[in-house]
């Protein structure tokens, strides 16, 4: 089935361990990879000719690249291959299942037609996984994978990775997130490999920060220093670096902090030290753009905080831009920027490429930066070298500010290769999967602490021929520990791969069942339906792991059926408390109430509820009071996701235990309607409300009786007083006048 393509040795010694297992296979750029599936995909459909295979890749040029791939060495009809992003409707993508047998799609999508049950994966026989250092968290790969194993009739998956971290839990979490059962690894070293390996020329290019920048950084650390003192002798930090507490453990602190608010430790010092850490953690950004980019990316950041501080009720944005250390950075930020004095590292950038372009006609570079502002500034600068011209090479729009398509980035990409322009200045978008096989010099413009993120950089060069990267530092700069960091993580990285490899089926625990889920597989009759607002919810990927059957709808009156009688209103903590604010909570409430026999809210979310809105804890406690006392409407709480399906999960088995499993989401009119409604009408009348509608009821037995009351029979009933019995009688007798 494969035309047109020869084999490698390590290609095919890989394939043979993919074959009969699950398969982590991690190389290094450009030594195919995607001919690894190719080959896999040919060998499943042999075996299985009536499945289907699926590769899924992060975005969408990658995806069409796989696409060339298979159309270039695979013989099948053009139009038995479908490609699934977020540009082919739900229908097309339901149409293109039934048709085609090899499909290229990206995971976001797809777990929707999962869930809805637009594809079938009993129907796949291989699942490739691509950038597989992603399966990590919440990300869509978790969920496709976990199903396709559980559903699969005949499963294999492939994960292919240039890096998949440098720590043994992010690669052993990796590996039990796709279910793997063998890791096939290569390094530049590998005998098998080392044929195929482009030599890479790696030079480190030092500067030396000029004395003005050293000002600014002078003021910035005391900032921070000043930060931390207060944290320290409010018994908060133990340490004293202002330097050596990165954003992550920064981060890590203020949960901490967060956490104990969050179980009512009332102490005052709490929030103050929150509000500091996020000072500190936005002066440690402004301090970064100072040291690796410049004073255009330091400019552009100060101001708009300074700009923030005007209008935001943040507390840290405030103090922040009051401070004299701030203040005082800002000036003589300001005073640079007019001057247009540049980084060190933009003026020796400038000179590297003039250089390359004297010593080489035609040349082709890409120059790496993280930030896009400081990116711009660099393709403008280079565009006023002779010879050169630059482009722009970014993600898709974000808020407040521009960006590429994804048809644009595609364009781009295709220019540079023609050879249109010579130098793509690129993000980290430009980091991952970009088919550029014959760049001469990668550039970055600074070190990057992630071995995933330098690997892939450096991967752009040295396809076919000898390749070349500079790597950009300022000296007595973060740069110096990003290089080091980036460095001992890839050295780790390979050395954890190697031991997992090693000890795999004891530290995965490879296709052991946990009590669980032998009991979970017994549910898979349950099932639930919920509305189709809901189908991105975490709440439905959970009900699915769990063997629950969960039906797509458009639901009127709740937002998931447990039975025919069980309908459940879903908040988070912040919904429910936006939805007294603005009304809709009693109005749910109320139809809820009158749709279903046993009618449910659940509020999700471990927040303080009195906290997340200016709303009086008394409203709060009033519309709780109401909800569960007037209307009789259970509220129950749970702390996640996970905790909130496995509620539902257990109401579903109970109310489904009775053999009443098969029932429809179209809402019926429940038996008691008719008393609801007589009750609801009655609690319109002034003073009465839910409460005293019943007592009136069963007093008169039916509304037309109390409508033809007196004031004095009026009185006869229970908590009627003499004020309401008139009010009552006003609003019945007066003339309407509308």
């Amino acid at each position: 089935m494969i035309k047109d393509f020869e084999p490698r040795l390590y290609q095919q010694t890989i394939f043979a361990t993919a074959a009969k297992y699950n398969t982590l296979v991690v190389l290094p750029t450009g030594l195919g990879k995607t001919n690894i599936f190719l080959m896999l995909a040919a060998q499943r459909l042999q075996q299985y000719p009536k499945s289907k295979i699926l590769l899924i890749g992060p975005t969408r040029p990658l995806i069409e690249q796989y696409f060339l791939v298979f159309k270039k060495h695979f013989e099948i009809p053009e139009e038995s291959m479908a490609i699934f992003t977020g540009h082919v409707s739900p229908k097309k993508r339901e149409e293109l299942w039934k048709q085609c047998q090899i499909f290229f799609s990206t995971p976001q999508g797809l777990e929707n037609d999962i869930i809805s049950g637009k594809i079938k994966l009993e129907e796949v026989s291989l699942l490739g996984v691509d950038e597989a250092h992603r399966a990590v968290g919440d990300y869509a790969y978790v969920f496709v994978a976990k199903q396709y194993m559980k559903r699969a009739r005949h499963p294999r998956i492939i994960g292919m990775t240039a890096s998949p971290g440098a720590e043994m839990e992010k690669i052993a979490e990796v590996a039990q997130n796709l279910h793997i059962e063998e890791i096939e690894v290569r390094t530049d070293e590998d005998s098998d490999v080392k044929p195929y390996i482009q030599e890479t020329d790696l030079k480190w290019i030092s500067v030396k920060l000029p004395p003005t920048f050293a000002d600014i950084q002078g003021y910035l650390k005391d900032f921070i220093k000043d930060r931390l003192k207060k944290l320290k002798d409010w018994g908060i930090l133990h340490r004293m670096d202002a330097v050596s507490l990165n954003k992550k453990d920064l981060l890590g602190l203020q949960a901490q902090l967060r956490g104990r608010a969050a179980q009512g430790e009332k102490d005052f010092t709490l929030w103050n030290a929150i509000s500091l850490l996020a000072e500190i953690m936005k002066v440690q950004h402004a301090l970064e753009l100072l040291e690796t980019q410049g004073i255009i990316s330091l400019h552009a950041y100060i101001n708009k905080l300074e700009r923030e501080a005007y209008t935001s009720k943040v507390k840290a944005v405030k103090n922040l831009v009051k401070d004299l250390n701030f203040r005082s950075a800002l000036i003589k930020c300001q005073t640079l920027y007019e001057d247009k004095v540049e980084h060190p590292k933009l003026v020796e950038l400038q000179r590297i490429i003039e250089q390359e372009k004297k010593q080489h006609h035609k040349v082709k570079i890409i120059v790496f930066n993280q930030y896009r502002d400081n990116a711009a500034d660099i393709v403008k600068k280079l565009n006023t070298l002779t010879g050169i011209r630059a482009e722009l090479f970014i993600g898709q729009t974000k808020k407040g500010e521009t960006g590429l398509t994804q048809k644009q980035q595609k364009e781009m990409l295709q220019n540079f290769r023609d050879d249109e322009f010579n130098v793509l200045v690129a993000t980290s978008v430009g980091e991952e999967g970009l088919d550029i096989p014959s760049v001469d010099l990668v550039i970055f413009f600074e070190p990057i602490p992630s071995a995933i993120r330098h690997i892939q950089r450096k991967g752009r060069t040295g396809r076919q021929d000898k390749g070349r990267v500079m790597i950009l530092l300022a000296e007595g700069t973060r740069d110096v520990g990003y290089r080091w960091s980036a460095h001992h993580k890839e050295k780790k990285m390979y050395t954890n791969l190697k031991s997992l490899k090693s000890k795999l089926r004891t530290t995965l625990n490879v296709q052991k069942e946990s009590p669980l889920d032998s009991f979970e597989e017994q549910e898979e009759d349950i099932q639930i339906y919920a509305d189709h607002r809901e189908k991105g919810s975490k709440i439905i990927k959970h009900l699915l792991d769990s063997s629950v059957k969960v039906r797509i709808e458009q639901l009127e009156y709740a937002d998931y059926l447990l039975s025919k009688r069980v309908g459940v209103e879903f908040k988070t903590v912040e919904d429910f408390i936006q939805s007294i604010l603005d009304g809709r909570l009693l109005d749910q409430v109320r139809e809820l109430k009158r749709h279903f026999e046993r009618p449910i809210v659940i509020v999700e979310g471990i927040e303080d509820w009195y906290s997340v809105r200016n709303l009086h804890p008394n409203a709060i406690r009033g519309m709780i009071a109401n909800i569960v006392v007037s209307y009789g409407v259970p509220l129950l709480q749970s702390k996640s996701p996970s905790e909130t399906a496995a509620l539902m999960h257990t109401i579903a088995r109970r109310e489904q235990e009775t053999g009443k499993k098969d029932f429809m989401p179209h809402t019926e009119k429940r038996v008691s309607d008719t008393f609801w409604l007589q009750e609801y009408i009655v609690s319109a009348l002034p003073g009465i409300g839910a409460t005293l509608a019943k007592p009136l009821l069963r007093h008169f037995k039916s509304i037309k009786n109390i409508v033809n009351a007196s004031t004095d029979e009026l009185k006869e009933v229970e908590k009627i007083g003499k004020k309401k019995a008139e009010e009552i009688r006003k609003i019945l007798d007066e003339e309407y006048k509308g």
